[in-house]
């Protein structure tokens, strides 16, 4: 049995039609005939049904499209395993972190660990807070930073640095010396509030919000990098993490504004792991000596 019959009958499996399989694998349709005509000689079963206009799978073939995928994903993995041999890596580690951390503490955490280990091969899997405590708990990944606590009695949540949130409106023309305050229950009754590009504070927030301004209009925008986009080109206001707007105050392309309706929540990132071997002890300490805002 070829590897490139399971290939060809992988993607006729999802197709149900020879003619898009030839287009999908760049090669012709009487070759993905003659692929399948050999796998089902080679296994002795018919995989699919012919009809004039279209195929479908037999029950053989819907018994063998699972035992084929995991087939080709092996030999996917092990391909992957042997070059990373190559390039030196003899292990391998996965990190689980939120879209929200990912552009402000990961970059610089990451450089510094793998100058310390050049064997170590990293996968980041970017996943929304609330996926990342089962990643952890399922063992598809080593260990997770995420903007929530995790509640699994089988983790560890090891909060790394709290945060306070901050008001974040775009630029306008003047100093701070020179420009007249900003009125914060103006600046909400006029401007549309961005809301919901972090997993914890929003729902408590927009109750006091509300309170304060019946009229509130909000719009939800579920990634932070987008939110700052957004404030920058004028189309709303927000409420955002220092470390996640540090960079774009420094550079003036956002502006923070005294907030004194209400006291703020701050916000904690955790760090999820399963059982701290001496690499992610290594990497916990490493996290928690910095602090991004």
């Amino acid at each position: 049995m070829q590897l490139q019959w399971l290939k060809t009958f992988s993607m006729a499996a999802k197709t149900l039609n020879f003619r898009k399989t030839s287009e999908q694998l760049l090669m012709s349709q009487p070759s993905v005939t003659v692929h399948i005509k050999l796998l089902e000689d080679f296994l002795g079963v018919s995989l699919f049904d012919r009809n004039k206009n279209s195929v479908t799978l037999t029950d053989a073939g819907k018994l063998f499209i699972q035992k084929a995928e995991n087939l080709l994903l092996q030999f996917e993995e092990s391909v992957q395993t042997i070059h990373a041999y190559k390039q030196g890596f003899r292990r391998t580690w996965t990190i689980a972190i939120s879209p929200l951390l990912a552009e402000t503490i990961l970059p610089y955490i990451l450089r510094n660990f793998m100058k310390q280990h050049p064997d170590l091969e990293i996968t980041i899997r970017v996943e929304e807070s609330n996926l990342i405590e089962s990643l952890v708990d399922s063992g598809d990944v080593h260990l997770g930073i995420s903007a929530i606590d995790a509640h699994s009695k089988h983790l560890q949540s090891i909060p790394i640095f709290e945060e306070p949130l901050l008001f974040i409106v775009p630029v306008d023309n003047y100093d701070d010396e020179t420009g007249p305050p900003i009125d914060v229950m103006d600046c909400l009754r006029t401007h549309t509030l961005l809301t919901h590009h972090h997993p914890v504070f929003w729902e408590d927030v927009l109750v006091l919000l509300r309170e304060h301004i019946p009229g509130l209009r909000t719009m939800k925008v579920s990634q932070a990098h987008i939110t700052k986009r957004f404030i920058q080109d004028g189309l709303g206001i927000s409420f955002l993490p220092h470390s996640i707007v540090r960079r774009e105050l420094l550079e003036g392309r956002l502006m923070k504004v005294p907030f004194d309706l209400f006291e703020l929540p701050k916000v904690t990132t955790y760090v999820l792991v399963k059982k701290q071997d001496d690499l992610a002890k290594e990497f916990i300490h490493l996290l928690s000596t910095h602090y991004f805002g």
